[in-house]
This record gives structure tokens, C-alpha cells and sequence, in this order.
């Protein structure tokens, strides 16, 4: 998958607390954008969606068996057990199974999460929906005595014979949570920057307490803020405490050998 450094749109629809009738259009959505990046960045980039396309490749079952059982026909990987009788049998009685099916079950995986799925096609010919399902968080399963392809040829284009291509979305969905967090952040930002883009008026305090005639006044070091991944809006924290608090970079992902990443066409 290409490597994603920002929201695909602008998170919305914005529901705004602040005054807005003087600004440009323009300009707040020029802010909306830059507050949809920070907390795209802040929240571990998981949120979308993002709309990818994709053409997978099948992993056929045997090939996760040992060689000595590849070259059977109709034979299932190894999988040993002890018998109440102390004997050792193979658990794969049912042929090429899952761990949780006694059949084989056609599916491939799809970087996740996925969101939902907008169109699957296989030779040109468009599935109809109820040919598959997703099986959280990215297992795209055949359904209905229909199997994926075992191959496809990766030099024709999408929608000719011999292609498997899958469209979907890629992301946790926004809740109403989100769209408040990034509609206070968008305030923020609006009333530091209006139509500027140059130090926004942010620049960070040199003190952080202030004693006068015996008052003591203590301000957040706004460096120390920003590094802990905090922007210092009530509502903008709360959301992002409750859905980052380990401060994640990004998600966390699973590799293994033995998947083959689907391929994805970047240009043209």
C-alpha cells in the first residue's frame, strides 16, 4: 500500500461554534484542511475513509502445508494432535480447511480496516454484493459456492479479462466525537490565523508562571504540550485521549511471510 500521510478529504461536515460570517469560504477551508491533517496525524492515522483499489492476490491453502504434502491431490495441511488414546493424528480430516472451518473458505486479505466495499470485479464482470462479505478487519470472503482466482494477469488492465480488482474504503469511520474535534480545532485555528499562514499568532510563551502585587499565574509550556500530542482544546484532547491514549504513530500493523500484499497502481 502506498504510504499515507494525510486524510484523504477534509473531515466533515464541519459544525462550527464560532463566527464565521465575515471569512472567506476559502480560507476556512483552508483551515478545515490543516486541522483535518493534525488530527489525521495525532489520532495514529486510522481514521477515513479512504477509497483504494486494490487487485489481491489468493493464497491457495496448500501452501502453507510441508512439501511432503503439496504433491497430494485434495490433502490438507498437517495438523497434528494426540488422541485420547495417546496416538498421534492429523487434525485436517476435512480437506483444506481454516482453523475455524472444516471446508475451505475462499477469502483474501485486504490492508484494513476495511470500511465497506464499493465494487468487486473478476474478468471485466462486476459481482453482485451478495457474492461476498467482510469478515473483520479485512478478510474479503466468497460466498455462495464461488471462489477467487488463483491467479491474474497483472499486465492487463482493471476491468479486462483475466482481472481480479477490489474497490473499497480504507479507515475507521468519523463519529460525532470526531467531527466535533476537528470543528473546535478549526475554530482555534481560524481566530489565531484568519486569512495569515505565517506564525498564526502561536508563538510559544518564554515563561510559563508570572507573580504580581501576589497573584501567581501558571500557563501549560505550549512545548511540552505539543510533544505529549495535546493541541490544549478541551473537546479536541478529550476525543483524542479516548481514542490514541498510548500516542500511536500509526497503526499497528502484522506481517507475515507467507501473505501476498495485494498490488496497488500508483501512476498513471
Amino acid at each position: 500500500m502506498p504510504l499515507q500521510t494525510g486524510p484523504c478529504e477534509p473531515w466533515g461536515p464541519l459544525e462550527l461554534c464560532c463566527d464565521v460570517a465575515d471569512v472567506d469560504e476559502a480560507v476556512i477551508d483552508r483551515w478545515h484542511r490543516v486541522a483535518s491533517q493534525i488530527l489525521f496525524a495525532l489520532s495514529g492515522r486510522r481514521y477515513g475513509p479512504c477509497p483504494v483499489t486494490v487487485r489481491p492476490c489468493r493464497r491457495a491453502c496448500l501452501e502453507s502445508a510441508p512439501v511432503s504434502f503439496q504433491a497430494g491431490v485434495g490433502t490438507g495441511p498437517w495438523i497434528p494432535y494426540i488422541g485420547v488414546d495417546g496416538q498421534w493424528r492429523n487434525a485436517s480430516v476435512c480437506g483444506c480447511r481454516s482453523d475455524c472451518s472444516c471446508g475451505e473458505l475462499c477469502e483474501v486479505q485486504l490492508p484494513g480496516p476495511v470500511f465497506d466495499v464499493t465494487e468487486v470485479s473478476v474478468d471485466g464482470q462486476v459481482l453482485d454484493p451478495e457474492q461476498y462479505r467482510v469478515d473483520a478487519p479485512n478478510k474479503l470472503v466468497r460466498v455462495g459456492g464461488g471462489c477467487w482466482p488463483d491467479c491474474q494477469d497483472m499486465a492487463a488492465m482493471p476491468g479486462e479479462p483475466d482481472t481480479f480488482v477490489v474497490t473499497y474504503r480504507l479507515g475507521l469511520p468519523l463519529d460525532e466525537a470526531a467531527i466535533a474535534a476537528v470543528s473546535e480545532l478549526t475554530c482555534h485555528l481560524l481566530k489565531g490565523c484568519g486569512g495569515g499562514s505565517c506564525g498564526c499568532k502561536a508563538t510559544p510563551r518564554a515563561a510559563t508562571r508570572f507573580i504580581r502585587q501576589g497573584v501567581e499565574l501558571d500557563f501549560t509550556d505550549p512545548a511540552v504540550m505539543y510533544k505529549e500530542g495535546r493541541t490544549g482544546l478541551p473537546l479536541t484532547d478529550l476525543w483524542l485521549m479516548t481514542t490514541n491514549p498510548y500516542r500511536l504513530a500509526s497503526p499497528s500493523r502484522v506481517y507475515s511471510p507467507d501473505w501476498k500484499p495485494p498490488r496497488t497502481t500508483t501512476w498513471p
